[in-house]
């Protein structure tokens, strides 16, 4: 679970540092604007949501604990 969650993390992160390139180097020196910047964020959204609903099912199914903490003590 822990490589999942990092792997999700990174695959967050580029695809942030992928919009930001897009929105900085798109429409210069005469070329028409693309959405490409628009078409990463989206993916971002959808890693952060599956990566939420991922968590989510890992603590319903018993593979994660919320706190460490056995619960019930």
């Amino acid at each position: 679970m822990k490589y999942l969650v990092a792997f999700a993390f990174l695959a967050i992160l580029g695809s942030l540092v992928s919009a930001l390139f897009f929105m900085m180097k798109d429409g210069t020196k005469g070329k028409a604007k693309t959405n490409n910047m628009a078409r990463a964020l989206t993916v971002r959204i959808g890693l952060s949501v599956l990566l939420f609903v991922c968590i989510l099912i890992s603590w319903k199914l018993g593979y994660i604990q919320p706190t460490g903490i056995p619960v019930g003590r």
